[in-house]
């Protein structure tokens, strides 16, 4: 992770699917929205990507506009580009389509100076996996701090 500056992260992403393979994509953006991502005005809640005429696009993300920009600011909610290879596109097609899994943005983030977003195929999941996860996350916090207590 040297060289990377997180924008923002889709917290709730991990917590709503079961994350199955990841990948980085570019993003294509305004001069704005890059001033603003590095202000670090970015929210990925309830934002998703769908593949679309072989391309894909980021639908959801608010991306704030530029305090310092003028008339020709960016519309916040718009729909972005995503960079990815053309097979990276066909075997995201394949799964979406078939397996019913859906494409969740992870986190947004710079590297090497470029904005890319971190995509995940994740399959949703049900009110008891919740429950679990839940259970299990507050079982470890106890056993930390049972932990922490006896040193």
């Amino acid at each position: 992770m040297t060289g990377e500056k997180i924008v923002c992260t889709n917290r709730k992403a991990r917590f709503d699917y079961n994350i199955e393979e990841t990948y980085e994509a570019g993003m294509v953006l305004t001069g704005t929205e890059v001033k603003s991502l590095r202000n670090g005005r970015a929210n990925l809640k309830d934002s998703y990507a769908r593949v679309e005429g072989g391309e894909v696009f980021l639908i959801g993300c608010h991306i704030s506009p530029y305090e310092m920009g003028t008339h020709s600011n960016h519309d916040p909610e718009r729909a972005r580009k995503l960079l990815l290879h053309k097979r990276e596109i066909k075997r995201l097609t394949g799964k979406t389509n078939e397996r019913g899994l859906t494409l969740v943005p992870l986190k947004i983030y710079f590297k090497a100076g470029k904005a890319k977003v971190e995509l995940a195929l994740g399959r949703g999941k049900k009110v008891y996996d919740k429950r679990e996860t839940m259970k299990r996350r507050t079982a470890d916090r106890e056993m930390e701090r049972a932990i922490r207590r006896f040193r």
